[in-house]
């Protein structure tokens, strides 16, 4: 699946991700765009840039879907693979940039690693 064309839904919905460095919810892309694209729009949109490598998905401790810029994916492999930090305050998830070894696990190939540490942010402690 790719992105063949850049249309204004595509475009709209990449602004909202280069506007914040924090994780986008579908339920507040919706929110935020349902003036201007329906909510299968934003949806198609969102898994052709994950498959495109745009965009990786991770899953809160609520269990709501966000989604958060790639920084060395392709449409070939998700190579982020790094944890992410919620704020127990704001809610807001944000990636790490830091590494995590995971270990080899025998008779097992490892995919994808969901790594979520869960606290209170710089803005939320002031």
């Amino acid at each position: 699946m790719g992105i063949v064309r850049k249309t204004q839904s595509l475009q709209l919905v990449l602004n909202a991700f280069n506007k914040t460095t924090a994780a986008i919810s579908t339920v507040d892309l919706v929110k935020d765009l349902k003036s201007e694209i329906n909510k299968s729009t934003i949806y198609r949109i969102l898994d052709k840039l994950t498959d495109d490598g745009v965009l990786h998905a991770v899953i809160g401790k609520n269990g709501v879907k966000q989604y958060a810029k790639c920084k060395s994916c392709s449409k070939k492999e998700h190579t982020d693979n790094h944890p992410h930090f919620q704020c127990n305050s704001c809610g807001k998830i944000n990636c790490l940039d830091i590494s995590v070894t995971i270990p080899q696990i025998p008779n097992y190939k490892v995919n994808t690693v969901h790594v979520l540490i869960e606290g209170e942010c710089s803005q939320c402690l002031q």
